[in-house]
């Protein structure tokens, strides 16, 4: 969803309320490698539908054993699918062009790390506005999802979607620009996203 500014519009310097650098590198890579961490920690079928519950700390987390200190947390479980939901719904009202559908599945305030190293954080309605504004700029916006999941950490007790994918925007001018994201949102003890982070590759550009 969110293309060159996470929620694309992020990453232009007048919207933002406050920009720095990372200084903790380390820990946002973390983050992209909690698919992986995932995958290792669970062997439980996915459920679906209504009677879809979230894991809890009952179940069991095979420790991984690390040469490095782990600045978060190693142990995962999958999550709630409901937040999942969420994110994939948000999603889709950015490829729909109305971006207020859902908005109460967002946090009161909302922080955002993106894929060019700037952070911001500001108020839910903020992030809206912007991402409205930017999103008007496009004639049409298509994503694709590869993977997405829902996971909780036990022992910090966090629930975060990880969702992967790649954005194709039609410009007004018929420029067409694609990225591959990779996003991963912290829900917090409301089932609300307040925290994003997201990594990014864009295709260069063909040469003619």
């Amino acid at each position: 969803m969110f293309h060159d500014i996470g929620l694309s519009y992020l990453l232009k310097a007048d919207f933002f309320l406050n920009i720095k650098n990372l200084t903790n590198m380390k820990r946002n890579l973390l983050f992209a490698s909690l698919f992986l961490l995932v995958s290792c920690n669970s062997n439980q079928p996915a459920q679906t539908g209504a009677a879809a519950k979230p894991a809890t700390d009952s179940v069991a987390v095979q420790n991984i054993n690390s040469p490095y200190a782990i600045g978060y947390s190693s142990k995962f479980v999958m999550g709630n699918p409901k937040y999942a939901e969420n994110v994939l719904a948000l999603w889709k009202d950015y490829d729909n062009g109305n971006l207020s559908a859902h908005k109460d599945f967002f946090a009161d305030s909302v922080q955002a790390m993106l894929g060019n190293g700037a952070m911001m954080h500001t108020t839910r309605d903020s992030v809206i506005a912007g991402v409205q504004n930017h999103r008007n700029t496009l004639s049409s916006a298509v994503d694709r999802v590869d993977a997405v999941m829902a996971v909780k950490s036990t022992d910090k007790n966090e629930d975060w979607v990880l969702i992967w994918g790649t954005e194709i925007d039609t410009h007004k001018n018929g420029k067409v620009d694609s990225v591959d994201l990779q996003e991963t949102w912290r829900i917090n003890k409301d089932g609300k996203a307040d925290m994003l982070l997201q990594y990014m590759r864009s295709y260069p550009t063909a040469k003619k």
